[in-house]
């Protein structure tokens, strides 16, 4: 299993926000990919967020990558994401060990 980790920090008034755009941006994923998310907010900082995405492969995660990022959607929602982040994002890959 492939895992894809990003860490940003938003403020906490656009927490509904954030929940509507990864909402909207998991759907389109899933058109495209089977990917499984979880979104976790910091308990000792209320502006952190990690989101961790499950990928069969990063085989899989490469080449289905291109088509998600054609996706007419994706441009508007990831300027939307961008707007409300007040980080940078931090990304990090990861492979499950058994």
């Amino acid at each position: 299993m492939y895992i894809k980790l990003y860490q940003y920090h938003i403020r906490p008034e656009n927490e509904q926000e954030l929940m509507l755009i990864q909402q909207e941006a998991g759907q389109i994923y899933r058109k495209y990919i089977a990917v499984q998310t979880k979104i976790l907010k910091s308990r000792i900082d209320e502006t952190k967020w990690t989101e961790l995405n499950f990928y069969k492969s990063e085989d899989d995660y490469q080449n289905k990558l291109p088509l998600i990022n054609m996706d007419p959607d994706i441009p508007g929602l990831y300027k939307r994401f961008q707007s409300i982040l007040i980080s940078d994002i931090r990304e990090e890959d990861y492979e499950e060990c058994h």
